[in-house]
C-alpha cells in the first residue's frame, strides 16, 4: 500500500461564517493538492471543523439550541462553502464525529497509561472569550488585561496537564536538524527564538465538566472534558486512523477504506496558530510515538484597504459575493497572484478589478480568443501542421511553473504562466497574422503562426489547471479536446494534432464595465 501525499488545512472554529482568510487557506491547499495529482501522485486532502469548546456552548445557549444542533447548522454552511470554492478535498472532518471522538479517547487513555499526564490545582485568571488562562505577563502596566480578552475572571480549579516542558530541547534540536519542517524560514526562526528564550510550561488539557460540558470526556476521569489541544490538533491523525492507516497502530470500530496517509506531508495553517502546530503538536506526536509531519506551511493574513478585516467596522470581503459577481477562477487567481505564501496581503477592490482586466481579460482571455478566432476565420477552425517557433519559450515557462508548484511557490508558478501569455501576445503583434492572411503567398507562414498560438493556449491550459481548473477546462473545450487538462505531462509541446477541429468560442473573462 503506497503512502498518499497527505495535505491538510487547519480546522475552522464554528463560531461564525467563513471569510476571506478561510477561503485563501483552502485554495492554497487545493492548488497544492491538484498540482500533486496532475504530477501523478495519489493525494489525500483534508479540511474540516473544530466544534467543541466554551464559545460554541455559549453561542448555542444564546440561540436556544443544543450545541450539536448549532454545530450541524453551521457545518452545512461551511460544507457549502467548500463546494463553492470547488475544493477537491477527500474528506471533511468534524470534531463531533464518533470516529474522531473514539480516536481522541484512545489516544488520551494511551498517554495517561504512559504517565504523560498529571492532575494539579490552579489559581489564576481566565478569559472565556479567548478560552485561555492568563498570567501576570499578560497584564497591562496598570494591572488590567487587554480588552481583547473580554471579561477576565479569577478561577480556582483542578485540571490535567501534559508534560510539554520535558521535550523542549528535543524540539529545538529537531527543528534545527530539519530546516524544511517550518516554512517559510522566517517562521521557523520565530519558533526557534520562542523556544530558546522561554521555558515551556506544561499544557493544560482538560476543563472541569462543571464549567464546560461541550467536549470529549476524558476516558480516565469523567468529571473532565478534553480541552482543545488533544481534540482539535488530533484531527489530522484521527482521520488517518479512521481510514485504517497502519502507521497509527489503531483499529477503528468501523472501517470503510485502508489508506496509508501518516505522516502528513503538509499542514497549511495561518500564522496565528504556529505555536500550536510547531510546538505543541510535534511534542504531542512524539509522546504518541508517531512520526512528525514533513512540513508546516504558514501563510499570512489579509487586510482590506490597508486596515484589519473586521465585521464590526464593516471592513470585509465576502468571498461568495465576489465569486458570484466575477467567477470562481477570478477570485482564486487574485488571492494566489496577489499574495505569496508567508507575508500578509492587502485586498483592494480596485486591485482586484485591475488584475481581472489586465491579466485575465486582456492577457489570457484575449490571447485565447484571438488565437482561436483567427484559426476559425482563416483556416475554418482546423489546426495546421506543427511548428515549433514558440516551443522553447512556452516549454520553459511550463517547466519553471512545475518546479514552483513542487516547492509550493504558487505565486511564482502563476508568474511563469503569465510570462508565456505575454510572450504569445507579443508574438501576435510581431507576426501580424491578419496581414499575412491578405497575402496568398504567405499561406504557409500563416499556418506556422496559427499553430504556435493555439498550441501555446493548450500548454497554458495544462499548467493553469491546478490554479484555475474551470478556465483550463474551458480552453480545452474550445480547442475541441474532449479530455481534461489535468495531467501535467501533457504540457509538452506538440500535443495538438494537425487536422484537429476546434470547438465553440466564448470569452473566458468577459470584460466588465467598471
Amino acid at each position: 500500500m503506497s503512502k498518499r501525499f497527505y495535505i491538510t488545512t487547519a480546522i475552522d472554529y464554528v463560531n461564525g461564517q467563513p471569510h476571506l482568510g478561510h477561503a485563501y487557506e483552502k485554495i492554497i491547499a487545493d492548488v497544492i493538492a491538484r498540482a500533486r495529482r496532475s504530477l501523478g501522485q495519489e493525494v489525500f486532502f483534508l479540511t474540516g471543523l473544530d466544534e467543541h469548546g466554551q464559545k460554541v456552548q455559549q453561542a448555542a445557549q444564546a440561540e436556544k439550541k443544543n450545541p450539536q444542533e448549532y454545530c450541524d447548522a453551521l457545518a452545512a454552511d461551511w460544507q457549502a462553502f467548500a463546494k463553492k470554492l470547488e475544493l477537491t478535498n477527500n474528506d471533511f472532518v468534524r470534531t463531533t464525529q464518533p470516529r474522531h471522538k473514539e480516536f481522541v479517547q484512545a489516544t488520551l487513555a494511551k498517554l495517561n497509561d504512559a504517565g504523560q499526564f498529571y492532575k494539579a490545582g490552579y489559581t489564576g485568571f481566565y478569559s472565556a472569550k479567548e478560552e485561555t488562562f492568563l498570567t501576570e505577563k499578560d497584564r497591562l502596566p496598570d494591572g488590567s488585561f487587554d480588552a481583547s480578552y473580554g471579561e477576565v475572571v479569577e478561577l480556582k480549579e483542578d485540571n490535567y496537564y501534559f508534560k510539554l516542558g520535558a521535550h523542549q530541547q528535543w524540539l529545538i534540536d529537531y527543528i534545527e536538524a530539519n530546516p524544511d519542517f517550518i516554512a517559510p524560514s522566517y517562521r521557523r526562526n520565530e519558533v526557534l527564538g520562542f523556544l530558546k528564550n522561554n521555558t515551556l510550561e506544561d499544557l493544560c488539557i482538560s476543563r472541569p465538566l462543571a464549567r464546560l460540558n461541550w467536549g470529549i470526556p476524558l476516558p480516565f476521569d469523567p468529571e473532565f472534558v478534553t480541552y482543545v489541544w488533544f481534540d482539535a490538533l488530533v484531527n489530522y491523525t484521527s482521520v488517518a486512523a479512521a481510514h485504517g492507516d497502519p502507521a497509527l497502530g489503531y483499529q477503528p470500530s468501523t472501517l470503510n477504506s485502508q489508506l496509508s496517509l501518516w505522516p502528513a506531508d503538509i499542514h497549511v495553517i495561518g500564522k496565528d496558530i504556529v505555536k500550536f502546530h510547531a510546538v505543541y503538536w510535534p511534542i504531542m506526536l512524539k509522546a504518541m510515538g508517531l512520526p512528525l509531519p514533513k512540513q508546516i506551511l504558514v501563510h499570512g493574513w489579509w487586510q482590506k484597504d490597508g486596515a484589519k478585516i473586521s465585521k464590526s467596522t464593516g471592513n470585509v470581503v465576502d468571498p461568495i459575493a465576489v465569486i458570484n459577481e466575477w467567477g470562481l477562477d477570478a477570485f482564486r487567481f487574485y488571492v494566489l497572484r496577489e499574495l505569496d505564501i508567508g507575508p500578509d496581503g492587502n485586498w483592494t477592490d480596485a486591485g482586484f478589478r485591475s488584475r481581472y482586466q489586465a491579466e485575465l481579460a486582456n492577457g489570457l482571455g484575449n490571447l485565447v480568443n484571438r488565437s482561436l478566432s483567427m484559426l476559425k476565420r482563416y483556416r475554418n477552425g482546423v489546426v495546421p501542421a506543427r511548428s515549433n517557433e514558440l516551443s522553447e519559450d512556452v516549454s520553459k515557462a511550463a517547466e519553471l511553473c512545475k518546479t514552483s508548484l513542487l516547492q509550493n511557490e504558487l505565486q511564482a508558478g502563476l508568474e511563469w504562466i503569465w510570462k508565456a501569455v505575454a510572450r504569445a501576445n507579443q508574438y501576435v503583434d510581431q507576426t501580424a497574422p491578419f496581414k499575412l492572411a491578405k497575402d496568398p503567398a504567405q499561406a504557409q507562414r500563416l499556418d506556422e503562426v496559427l499553430y504556435n498560438l493555439v498550441e501555446t493556449c493548450r500548454v497554458l491550459a495544462v499548467a493553469l489547471w491546478p490554479y484555475l481548473p474551470g478556465t483550463a477546462s474551458k480552453i480545452y473545450a474550445q480547442l475541441g479536446l474532449n479530455e481534461s487538462p489535468d495531467i501535467f505531462s501533457k504540457a509538452k509541446w506538440g500535443g495538438l494534432q494537425p487536422g484537429q477541429v476546434i470547438g465553440e468560442l466564448a470569452p473566458l473573462f468577459p470584460r466588465k464595465d467598471v
